[in-house]
């Protein structure tokens, strides 16, 4: 490879981490998509890890790859021990929740309100680092309910800085953790890319990715102008589609040349795999996958097949097959 072509950065995009969502299932599903963005599992808290099934939080398919784990916790020691867990299951860092603003988050002490204590943040990142040869990061949010000052996250980035933290996903809201809910939190609080902008000019060697409201190409290379990486939420979700493109666009690899049969025919054998595995249902993992053919006519028809409840007894061949006539059928619907 010739020195002198720079790299591009892990985390030049990647998909966010989230909860109900990004499972296993999610991200095998989004691998068939792109080859090279960061995919991110749902949080998992270092309660789960300490007192619960460690496979079923942890266990991931092995073409997930490059694939991140999320941690949701404040205890030093309990960090330690998660991600020293998640490096020995494989995964490629241990990212730390500083941004999540739920009730049932704050209860726990971790998530969002970490941002007002930025020593005890420091302190977690330290442990992780001491123990993992992986990278350890941070995602987190611009400010805390009202506090808007530019001041507040580059303090947190700095103290969380000096334990060994290199890379920080900045989802560009504020975190309101009283009076709004989770989805209200990712709407109401205005976006301030600009913060994340600032962040980058003061800390030039770190890398710093953005978060937040971003749901088309021309945005995330607007925003890579600016920073080092884009995160993209739920219209990676919704609009899956997209996913296909990023791996020419913004990492200099070939154009996919993958359709949406072969996409859905792989998550088929996925699906008969995985129930032979573990005896896992086709429909959990159909969900999934219900964007596939987003925008396209006839799309609305083919994301019902796969989510009747009523084909449930079904084989998930069967349901393709009926889901490609119903495909097929809305297509001939003249616009």
């Amino acid at each position: 490879m010739d020195s002198s072509i720079p790299s591009i950065s892990p985390w030049r995009l990647s998909v966010a981490p989230m909860m109900d969502w990004t499972d296993r299932h999610c991200r095998y599903f989004h691998r068939l998509l792109t080859q090279h963005t960061l995919l991110y599992t749902e949080m998992v808290t270092t309660g789960a890890l300490r007192h619960g099934s460690v496979e079923r939080h942890l266990r991931f398919n092995a073409e997930e790859h490059p694939v991140a784990l999320q941690l949701g916790g404040s205890d030093a020691a309990d960090l330690a021990f998660a991600a020293k867990l998640g490096e020995q299951w494989g995964y490629n860092e241990i990212n730390l929740n500083c941004g999540c603003p739920s009730d049932r988050v704050q209860r726990g002490a971790f998530g969002a309100c970490l941002m007002n204590e930025p020593p005890l943040v420091a302190d977690g990142v330290k442990a992780m680092v001491d123990v993992v040869s992986v990278p350890v990061t941070v995602k987190h949010r611009i400010g805390i309910d009202q506090i808007e000052s530019y001041d507040f996250v580059r303090d947190f980035v700095g103290t969380v800085k000096d334990a060994g933290c290199s890379v920080f996903i900045v989802h560009a809201r504020n975190a309101w953790l009283q009076g709004l809910s989770p989805k209200e939190n990712r709407e109401i609080p205005p976006l301030r890319y600009e913060l994340a902008y600032q962040l980058k000019k003061d800390f030039p060697s770190l890398t710093i990715a953005i978060n937040g409201g971003i749901t088309r190409n021309d945005q995330i290379a607007e925003h890579l102008n600016e920073v080092d990486g884009v995160m993209i939420g739920r219209e990676a979700y919704y609009n899956p589609w997209l996913l296909t493109t990023w791996d020419a666009q913004f990492f200099n690899s070939a154009e996919s040349s993958i359709t949406r049969e072969a996409v859905e025919e792989a998550m088929v054998t996925y699906m008969e795999r995985a129930f032979k595995e573990d005896g896992c249902p086709w429909y959990a993992i159909a969900r999934h996958m219900l964007g596939l053919y987003h925008g396209q006519r006839g799309g609305r028809l083919w994301r019902q097949v796969w989510s009747n409840h009523k084909l449930k007894p079904m084989q998930p061949r069967e349901v393709m097959a009926v889901a490609r006539v119903a495909l097929a059928k809305g297509a001939e619907v003249p616009a």
